[in-house]
């Protein structure tokens, strides 16, 4: 699998805030992380890319942009940047193409004023941010979100008062491993995280994990297609990313992990998935933080299971790079699956797949790559409107799945 999206952007940007020299190796190339690299040569980190999955960056002191920070599809870019370049005390103007437009910034927003960032435009990009932070915070992470817990850390980079997180809902755990890797005190004390004395950050060598959330498609597509098995070597199997292979534990799935090892501060190891009798399953709220990317593909190994399966707590689904609980609702219902939205609930009853549809994307990756594995499973071909916007995440899907089996074709 290619190198994981959450690391490779926390990577270059923990590597720019950095002193000497960071050595990145699986660096995702994916559009999203290109963003990042752009917009960090941008604030005056030097960025260079020297072979295949392999990048230098040189950090030190940020400089003001002469230029918008465009951060194209990019919700991390956008939101991990504001809440550094605040850190710093750089002036910055942020833009995005039309998703990324239309996605809310507020959450991510008041913290960072709380803290003393100045921000000129609404709750929406475009925006500008001006630092320096001046004030500690106790933020209260709630819904819980990564990319807005990592924005105040790494604002709290820029300042000596006290900085924490607390969260009733643990999200996902990068930016703070990262942030120890490279030198600063952390302070992790149960659902709280605080930045100690010391938050100065050395230079080091970075090896990116297997993507979980690219791995999901591959160990999706093996859990309903008669007859596959399929193992993803050396994926991060992070206690808060790896949800979905948690989940198609409790279905049922003949899955195996091994070679569980460290790397980086991080968990890693390799996945197997053998197809046999998947069944419904009920999940709740609290477990969507650790699988919140993989819903979608969940949905369709529901569709490939025997009974109801009720996924909760998708609200936050409603705003991502489109209303993914709506789409993915009416793209199975499209390919002859029994499946509707209830509230902020996803409910799927499996059976055949008849497929003969074309699935409506609005531009979403997920949504694309999740329906072309649905038609891998299903009675007849699945078309999506839309795949260019799959490099975004997986620039090597069609590659990837057409090496372990799979009929993935552009149609005229």
């Amino acid at each position: 699998m290619p190198g994981d999206k959450s690391l490779s952007h926390r990577a270059l940007i923990v590597g720019a805030l950095a002193a000497g020299e960071t050595v990145i190796a699986g660096l995702l190339e994916s559009a999203d992380v290109l963003a990042t690299a752009t917009a960090l040569r941008a604030f005056g980190a030097r960025v260079e890319h020297f072979g295949p999955g392999r990048w230098r960056v040189i950090g030190g002191a940020w400089q003001s942009p002469a230029v918008p920070i465009d951060c194209g599809n990019s919700g991390t870019s956008v939101r991990l940047l504001m809440g550094a370049a605040a850190g710093q005390g750089v002036t910055a103007t942020f833009i995005g193409d039309a998703s990324l437009s239309k996605r809310p910034m507020r959450r991510v927003k008041a913290p960072l004023e709380a803290m003393g960032a100045v921000f000129e435009g609404g709750d929406t990009l475009p925006l500008t941010v001006s630092g320096p932070v001046c004030q500690g915070i106790a933020h209260v992470n709630v819904p819980a979100s990564a990319q807005v817990k990592s924005a105040v850390l790494l604002a709290g980079l820029g300042t000596e008062q006290p900085v924490e997180v607390a969260e009733p809902v643990p999200s996902r755990d990068h930016s703070e491993i990262m942030l120890a890797e490279f030198g600063a005190e952390v302070i992790r004390e149960g659902n709280v995280v605080r930045l100690g004395a010391n938050r100065r950050l050395s230079g080091r060598l970075v090896t990116i994990a297997g993507d979980p959330s690219s791995a999901a498609f591959a160990l999706g597509a093996a859990a309903i297609v008669p007859g596959s098995e399929v193992t993803v070597e050396n994926v991060l199997l992070n206690p808060h990313r790896s949800g979905f292979v948690m989940a198609l534990q409790r279905m049922g799935a003949d899955l195996a992990m091994s070679n569980i090892r460290g790397q980086n501060g991080e968990t890693i190891g390799d996945v197997r998935v053998r197809f046999g009798p998947l069944f419904g399953a009920e999940f709740t709220a609290e477990e969507i933080p650790s699988m919140v990317d993989e819903i979608p593909i969940l949905a369709v190994v529901a569709a490939g299971a025997r009974g109801e399966t009720r996924i909760e707590g998708l609200d936050e689904l409603r705003h991502k790079e489109s209303d993914r609980l709506a789409l993915m609702a009416e793209g199975l219902a499209a390919c002859g699956v029994e499946a509707f939205a209830e509230g902020d609930a996803l409910v799927v009853r499996g059976g055949p797949i008849r497929g003969e549809a074309e699935v409506r994307t609005e531009g979403d990756h997920r949504i694309a790559m999740s329906h072309l594995v649905l038609g891998l499973a299903a009675e007849q071909p699945v078309t999506v409107d839309e795949a260019e916007m799959i490099a975004t995440s997986f620039p090597t899907f069609r590659e990837a799945m057409r090496g372990i089996g799979a009929k993935i074709e552009e149609v005229a």
